[in-house]
């Protein structure tokens, strides 16, 4: 069967083609509109290195502190290998190929739009790369944010010129191998190239497109999750009216409420008489928690989406105006600050939700204690809770700011720096710590809803109780409750919205 296939173009790249290229395992091709301004750029770029007599940052000078150091143009080339090799100095774990794929998708679109000076053959063989399955090991820690991800970027660029190492199967194979696998030569960099490749933001912006994409799949989950909870706890349905959130205005409170309409239309649990009359603060102000992180991921979406079309390397050439400009697209600061932000939104999703997993195995409304029919001999639910909160607790922590830091580097040139690669870093860690802590929250949910019965919620509801019951039974009494757990994470992560 032939493979679909993206058309790179000088066009924006939305989020949902950055979806259908990556869940549908798409390839790319380079538009010819792409090909054209590239080779223009270079063009260029070669005539000024040969006519222009001043230095150029990075095309005939050394790097950072050593932008003083002119370089002959028989080194040209040498000192762009020597770039790449003296860079890759990545540390901790190796980046998860998922997320490295994006770093190429990202790199190849900053590249495209010919304002960078590299080679076709150089954007074409990151293209061959994505589109080969041949992924560069990267590694997590090394960037501080600031005259790009150069370290990270360095480890995903190496393989071009034959060195570094990539991802076969699951394992670590030098890239020379595969290289000569798809007949392919060592890329020989022309001037300024290897600054264009190191130089840029993509290793954080990979990670930021994906911490937008995951963080608005677990903010539709945590409000169907919360609807099947407050079902549980027989909640009230009064806190989500209309006339309630439009009077406050917030586009998230407003959307989160209508949501929550829209999961309880039907339910005869929501419309019985109820004895309470306020629920906790979990429940009853779901639209206003919930809404506010989705305010707040859509600032953050908006901020990445500029990235993903944005040059971001320097210096940057403008051949039209006869311009190369060395200046500072590469401080990753609007992603440092936004992927904090963005940690901190989905947090709350997770705190939120491990408030309302408490409340339902409390032994209050008439569910039993840590709901099992016979608390005392069974512990029941007493300790997905505890998981639950351990995982909250340790968002807290990973929601400490790394845009409040900066350490000097480069002799004093490079003196502030965004630490934007480590925000990221932080934040997807807090997806997949919240997409547990709601997974354990539906555990809990749906053990609680069992014991409404025969009472029958919403249609949308009770299909999703039934989805969820195909992959995880009713616990009777204690067994071991870790299988179950993941298996709820995997339900999550696999249901369609």
């Amino acid at each position: 069967m032939k493979a679909k296939v993206f058309e790179i173009t000088l066009k924006d790249m939305t989020f949902d083609d950055i979806e259908r290229i990556m869940d549908g395992h798409m390839q790319i091709r380079l538009g010819k509109d792409v090909l054209s301004a590239v080779k223009k750029c270079r063009d260029y770029l070669d005539k000024k290195t040969k006519t222009h007599k001043e230095p150029i940052y990075g095309v005939t000078t050394g790097f950072g502190s050593l932008c003083n150091v002119s370089i002959s143009e028989k080194q040209l080339s040498q000192l762009q290998k020597n770039l790449m090799m003296s860079h890759a100095c990545g540390l901790g774990d190796p980046v998860p190929e998922d997320v490295v794929r994006l770093m190429l998708l990202m790199k190849i679109k900053s590249l495209s739009y010919g304002n960078s000076g590299v080679q076709v053959v150089t954007i074409q063989r990151l293209a061959d790369f994505f589109n080969n399955d041949v992924v560069p090991v990267v590694y997590q820690q090394g960037s501080l944010g600031a005259s790009g991800d150069l370290a990270p970027l360095a480890h995903m660029c190496l393989p071009l010129i034959g060195l570094g190492e990539v991802w076969v199967n699951g394992e670590k194979r030098p890239a020379s191998e595969m290289l000569k696998k798809y007949g392919w030569k060592p890329v020989t960099l022309a001037s300024k190239e290897g600054l264009a490749l190191l130089n840029g933001t993509q290793f954080m912006n990979a990670f930021a497109v994906y911490n937008v994409l995951k963080a608005r799949r677990l903010s539709k989950l945590a409000d169907l999750v919360g609807a099947l909870s407050l079902e549980a706890f027989d909640g009230r349905i009064e806190p989500f009216f209309a006339q309630i959130h439009d009077v406050r205005r917030h586009k998230g409170q407003v959307d989160t409420a209508a949501a929550f309409r829209k999961y309880l239309k039907g339910s005869a649990i929501i419309k019985r008489k109820k004895e309470h009359v306020q629920d906790p603060y979990s429940f009853r102000c779901i639209p206003q928690v919930h809404g506010a992180s989705k305010d707040a991921i859509e600032y953050v979406s908006r901020i990445t989406f500029e990235e993903v079309n944005a040059v971001t390397d320097n210096p940057t050439v403008f051949p039209e105006e006869d311009l190369v400009i060395s200046a500072g697209n590469f401080h990753g600061q609007p992603l440092a600050l936004t992927q904090d932000f963005l940690a901190i939104a989905v947090a709350e999703l997770a705190n939120i939700s491990e408030r309302r997993t408490y409340q339902l195995i409390a032994g209050k409304r008439g569910l039993p204690s840590f709901l099992v029919k016979k608390p005392g001999l069974n512990s029941g639910f007493m300790i997905p809770q505890y998981a639950a909160a351990s995982v909250v607790s340790q968002n807290k922590q990973l929601c400490c700011p790394a845009s409040v830091d900066s350490i000097e580097s480069s002799q004093g040139q490079e003196d502030h720096v965004s630490m934007g690669a480590n925000a990221a870093t932080k934040a997807y860690r807090v997806m997949d710590n919240t997409e547990r802590v709601l997974a354990i929250e539906l555990f809990n949910a749906a053990q609680a809803f069992e014991f409404r019965r025969p009472l029958k919620s919403s249609a949308i509801l009770e299909d999703f109780f039934k989805a969820y019951r195909k992959k995880v039974n009713f616990v009777e009494d204690d067994q071991v409750m870790y299988p179950l757990i993941q298996k709820s994470i995997d339900f999550l992560r696999g249901y369609a919205l």
